[in-house]
């Protein structure tokens, strides 16, 4: 059943577990156990992947939390018609590892669908995944049919894949032949239009920063007006400054820092981000690019990169702070992965 009452019940369930974790209240429903497992799964995320610091994880372990509300979810539910009946497919998914739960959206999406996941994490983000599920077996342990964690992903009807521009064709050779969803490089943009205020430019750090800015969400660009003082920015954002002591963020930061200065390329640099006045959307960890728009709103360079944009912050696009704390019905990309999933 698509988006059936038990499921919501069970997802529900799963977020007021991860609201009480990431809170450090007292843990309810018998899942205490569960809860000293993620704590254990947080520690081994870090130690197997460096990118990914206990803080940004209990950050997306806090965001999920609030997403997967018992409100938000029967409002998901009505905006995608309503629970109806599905004819029951094998849906592989093939999740990146940018950062922590990255592919959480479509493995949600797929047990609300009521179709069988077939999952392949990245190797990256492999830990995290598996202990949350386990919420889900305890609402009702026949859920455990509905999905599995494999290595490679065989006997599939349709698929979620979600990668690079690289991955994406070697995605679409593999499993062209299957409904599918398949996902590309995209980042996202700031619009300014100088009358941002300090609290909105230090919000903007947020964007910036949060998971070291790997995530397609994450402000890579700024968008400004012929003339903006680009010091207004860094003079908001140095409570980020932190950022650089993490040794692969570092290593970034010192590694384009003197490749700009042997090349004797233009750019500013506060110690923790280099800012270049390029053209470029797409930018490396600890590079901010800007440029100057001519449209009301930057809609001249916004049609221009078009489908390379994840999402848009600033006046009239999202709030400052909140690139990374997408609603439920934000879909990746602009593709509707619930309506896809009904369709099959």
């Amino acid at each position: 059943m698509f988006f059936s009452d038990h499921r919501i019940a069970a997802v529900s369930r799963l977020g007021q577990f991860l609201r009480e974790f990431s809170s450090d209240s007292p843990i309810s429903g018998g899942l205490a156990d569960i809860a000293e497992e993620l704590r254990g799964a947080v520690t081994k995320s870090h130690r197997h992947n460096g990118w990914f610091i206990t803080e940004n994880v209990m950050y997306a372990l806090s965001s999920w939390g609030e997403a997967l509300t018992e409100t938000r979810l029967h409002l998901w539910r009505s905006r995608e018609g309503g629970a109806q009946e599905v004819n029951r497919l094998r849906v592989g998914v093939v999740m990146a590892g940018n950062i922590p739960l990255v592919g959480l959206h479509d493995f949600i999406s797929i047990f609300l669908s009521g179709h069988f996941a077939v999952v392949k994490m990245s190797s990256d983000d492999e830990c995290l995944l598996p202990v949350l599920v386990k919420v889900l077996l305890r609402e009702d342990p026949l859920f455990e049919g509905d999905w599995i964690f494999v290595d490679r992903l065989d006997h599939i009807e349709a698929v979620i894949a979600t990668g690079s521009d690289n991955t994406s064709r070697y995605f679409e050779y593999y499993f062209g032949k299957y409904p599918n969803i398949i996902r590309k490089n995209r980042t996202s943009v700031a619009v300014l239009d100088g009358t941002e205020s300090e609290q909105e430019l230090v919000a903007l750090g947020e964007d910036l920063f949060r998971y070291f800015g790997m995530g397609c969400r994450n402000v890579g660009h700024l968008l400004v007006p012929e003339g903006y003082d680009i010091q207004l920015v860094f003079a908001n954002i140095v409570g980020w400054d932190d950022i650089v002591n993490n040794n692969k963020y570092g290593n970034n930061y010192e590694y384009y820092r003197a490749l700009f200065l042997l090349n004797q390329d233009d750019f500013l640099e506060n110690g923790f981000l280099i800012v270049r006045d390029n053209k470029e959307l797409h930018t490396p960890v600890s590079i901010l690019h800007h440029s100057t728009y001519l449209l009301p709103k930057g809609q001249d360079r916004l049609e221009e990169w078009g489908d390379q944009i994840q999402c848009v912050v600033g006046h009239g696009f999202l709030p400052f702070g909140t690139a990374q704390l997408p609603e439920l019905w934000d879909y990746a990309d602009n593709v509707n992965t619930m309506a896809f999933l009904g369709s099959l």
